[in-house]
Parts: structure tokens; sequence; C-alpha cells
């Protein structure tokens, strides 16, 4: 478990190239920041005061190019809709509501029947 790790974090080290100015001027060492990385891992807010604006806005940068690309993919989704399908379709559904109301107001039509009564026949 302990390789898997130091891959991570070397993998993390790369990611965040601001981490060397540090142990550079001799304020933080290699081992300092592995421990920390053991202890909170990389998503931790410790790791604010290490990481510069730049790899911050590298992070922020990536999720806005991901939802550029969400969006893209949702405007070619929509480009590929046809709507004069669209349309045939909503005037079907619209005719068919249209068709059912009549019938269901035809239905009360028929109930219009009188009996007759009894008492007379057809000749009066």
């Amino acid at each position: 478990v302990k390789y898997m790790s130091k891959e991570a974090f070397k993998v993390f080290v790369s990611e965040n190239p601001s981490l060397a100015k540090y142990v550079n001027n001799n304020s933080m060492t290699w081992q300092k920041f592995y421990e920390m990385y053991e202890l909170y891992g990389s998503n931790n807010t410790v790791w604010n005061t290490y990481l510069e604006g730049n790899d911050i806005a590298n992070r922020a940068t990536n999720k806005i190019n991901s939802a550029e690309s969400t969006f893209k993919e949702l405007m070619s989704v929509i480009k590929g809709i046809n709507l004069e399908k669209v349309q045939k379709g909503i005037d079907s559904i619209q005719k068919t509501i249209s068709l059912v109301q009549e019938l269901g107001s035809g239905s009360n039509n028929s109930n219009n029947y009188e009996q007759r009564p009894i008492y007379k026949k057809f000749e009066d």
C-alpha cells in the first residue's frame, strides 16, 4: 500500500510544481509534504497554504473547460434535432386530443333522448 501511495504522491507533486519552491527555500521538506499527503490526502484545505494561485486557477480552469465541453455536447445534440419532425409530432398529438374531446362531448349529446310516455301511441 505504501508503494501505491508514493506513486500517487509523485503524481500529486507533478501536478503541483509550486511545492518545489518550499523545498528549495528550506521552509519545507519532501518528507513533511509526504506525511501531510498521507494524513490529509490531496484535496484538503491544508494544501491551500502551499499551492500557488496558479495551481488553484488551473484546477478552476479545468472545471470551466469541462463545463464548456459539456455545453458543446449539449449544443450538438440540440442541433441534431429535426424541428419539422417535432412539430409534426406535436400536431399529431393535438389532433388526437381534439378527437378524444369531440368523442367525449358527442357522448353527452346522445343522452338527450327522452322516453315516450307509456299512455301515448305512435300515432298520437
